[in-house]
Formats: C-alpha cells, sequence, structure tokens
C-alpha cells in the first residue's frame, strides 16, 4: 500500500497560479530593469521548487526509483507516465537545470535579460499540475468531497 500525502502535493500546487501570475506580469512588463529581474528569478526558482517538490513527494508516496539529481526527479515522474507530453517533459529539465545558477552562481545570473522559459512556464506549470492530479486520481482515485 502506498502513503501519498495527497494534501502536501495539492498545498505545493496550490502555489502555481501565484509563480504563473508573477512570470505572465515580469514578461508583459520586462524592462530590463533590477526589479522585474528579480520577480523573474525568484519566480523560476519557485518553479523548479514546486516541480521537484511535488515530484520528490511522488517519487517517496509512489515508491518510485531513487533519484539521483533534480533532473532525475523529472525524469523519473515523466517515466512513470505522471505526464507524458514530451515538450513539457523536455521544458521542465530544462526549468530544473536553472536551479544551480539561480541558487548557487546568483552572482552571475543575467537579471536584464528575460529568460525564454518565462513566458511559456504559465502554460507549462498550469499543465504539470493538471497532469499531476489526473494521474493522483488514475493512481489512487478521485477525491472525495467532505460531507
Amino acid at each position: 500500500m502506498y502513503y501519498v500525502n495527497r494534501d502536501q502535493i495539492e498545498r505545493i500546487l496550490q502555489v502555481i497560479p501565484d509563480i504563473t501570475e508573477g512570470l505572465r506580469q515580469a514578461a508583459a512588463s520586462w524592462d530590463g530593469g533590477i526589479i522585474w529581474g528579480l520577480v523573474q528569478e525568484r519566480c523560476l526558482h519557485l518553479a523548479i521548487e514546486v516541480v521537484t517538490d511535488t515530484g520528490s513527494c511522488l517519487i517517496d508516496g509512489f515508491i518510485m526509483r531513487d533519484a539521483g539529481s533534480y533532473e532525475d526527479i523529472v525524469t523519473i515522474i515523466h517515466e512513470e507516465s505522471v505526464f507524458t507530453d514530451k515538450e513539457l517533459y523536455g521544458r521542465l529539465l530544462e526549468l530544473v537545470s536553472l536551479r544551480r545558477p539561480l541558487v548557487q552562481d546568483y552572482s552571475n545570473w543575467n537579471r536584464e535579460a528575460l529568460h525564454p522559459l518565462t513566458p511559456l512556464l504559465p502554460e507549462l506549470l498550469t499543465a504539470f499540475a493538471e497532469e499531476t492530479r489526473a494521474y493522483l486520481n488514475r493512481e489512487l482515485g478521485a477525491v472525495q468531497p467532505v460531507r
């Protein structure tokens, strides 16, 4: 029997609308300035954390193979059919590869440039959340409303 903490996964996924709004506003208002650069940087970082935290919860809960890296987390949940779209898979790999530059090499991050993922991520993160919820419903059954 699996122990999947659906509440924890849902709490993580519920952060996605805020991240996508930040990314949309950053892309729409981009001026190369420090404020939008920092907004973009933080939204990209949070997007990485949402994907990897969700993936880790799924991997642990469904006792999938151990991940050795952030890229592994994305690969494992893709291979386990949490999401099957190859473009989403490729873009999420691209996203998580930004973790090191954002977290460890932040002093070298180019805050003046709009990252190519920024305008794409709102749609991709929304699809990731939908696919994750659909996977949980397939594997564990739909969540019943509390009466």
